[in-house]
């Protein structure tokens, strides 16, 4: 057991050379392609969707405010044509 410490160091092993790395393949090229499209897409959507729906919003309320009202206002005239329409077809 103690002859083992008295052994000099290890010889290295020579490695095999290494091959030259293959160009990727037409199908692997698409993946990558598509890969990088999806994320592309992705990012579009979490910048676009929030502009969109806010540009929606700024639109009806610019509508409402150009026609000198409001949601409210609206609501309160079709709860009255609802019970204008109600209170018709009792009778």
């Amino acid at each position: 057991m103690t002859e083992d410490w008295r052994e000099g160091p290890l010889n290295p092993v020579p490695l095999a050379p290494q091959a030259q790395p293959q160009k990727p393949t037409g199908r692997e090229l698409r993946r990558q392609r598509r890969r990088r499209r999806r994320r592309a897409e992705e990012i579009l959507a979490w910048v676009l969707v929030p502009l969109i729906c806010l540009g929606i919003y700024w639109g009806i309320a610019a509508g409402f405010e150009f026609m000198g009202s409001s949601p409210g206002q609206v609501w309160d005239q079709l709860m009255q044509v609802k019970a204008m329409m109600e209170k018709r077809n009792k009778t």
